[in-house]
């Protein structure tokens, strides 16, 4: 199923998919920092901490010596642009906002999204401008889309479904089963939960991966018929204003 976006669709997608290359970035500069350090003996140390550079004054290595001069200048210019990295993701976020804010004079559906627990601006803009904005005719178009949809399985007389294709959109898809993680935390009454429960108690604790990805096809139905058709997802709760 080939479903081309428009020029605004595709620009659209772009902030979140840059807040998550910046993301990866930002993690590859705190790991290298955190590891220059381990090599003098150096733990506990967090650049993402705002007293960062006042924390990397007083760093002494493991036999109580001073941070060698070349590494603290390395270590300064790693900081300098860990900085930068945490400024664009700023400006990044705040675009996300104002085209979430702005995109509910066209559809509510962003605005709905935020109203369920559990669900931030990023996953909002992630489920809204990868796959929530596009039209489909049924549940089983909008699994596919997402790369969730059970593939069949045909020899002789046998005709069965078995796990899901992975041929869909993947940022959709990792989202959908990171968020399905995140809903059976914060939505622990809702249906979709005391269902992932109940699954997971029947197979005796087992196939945790396997259930959330069941979860997780569910959920992005349930959305879709929730931001399309109103249905209220059953038990969700809503935060308040």
């Amino acid at each position: 199923m080939v479903r081309v976006p428009t020029p605004e669709e595709e620009d659209r997608r772009r902030l979140s998919r840059e807040r998550q290359a910046l993301t990866k970035e930002r993690i590859r500069h705190v790991n290298r920092i955190k590891g220059l350090l381990v090599s003098q003996g150096i733990s506990g140390y967090e650049p993402l901490r705002r007293d960062r550079r006042v924390r990397l004054e007083e760093c002494t290595t493991g036999d109580g010596r001073m941070l060698p001069a070349h590494l603290k200048a390395q270590i300064g210019r790693e900081l300098d642009r860990l900085e930068l990295l945490l400024e664009q993701i700023k400006a990044v976020e705040a675009a996300r906002d104002a085209m979430l804010a702005a995109t509910q004079v066209v559809s509510p559906a962003p605005a709905m999204l935020l109203n369920l627990k559990g669900i931030g601006p990023e996953f909002a803009a992630v489920l809204w401008s990868e796959g929530l904005s596009r039209c489909f005719n049924n549940r089983r178009q909008v699994a596919a889309y997402a790369g969730l949809a059970p593939t069949s399985w045909q020899s002789g007389s046998v005709d069965h479904d078995q796990g899901v294709s992975k041929s869909g959109n993947p940022r959709l898809r990792t989202t959908l089963i990171q968020m399905a993680w995140l809903w059976v935390r914060h939505q622990p009454h809702a249906a979709l939960t005391l269902w992932f429960r109940d699954r997971v108690k029947k197979n005796g604790g087992r196939l945790k991966k396997t259930t959330i990805v069941a979860l997780a096809r569910k959920l992005l139905v349930a959305l879709w018929k929730y931001v399309n058709a109103g249905v209220v997802i059953e038990g969700a709760i809503i935060k308040t204003a």
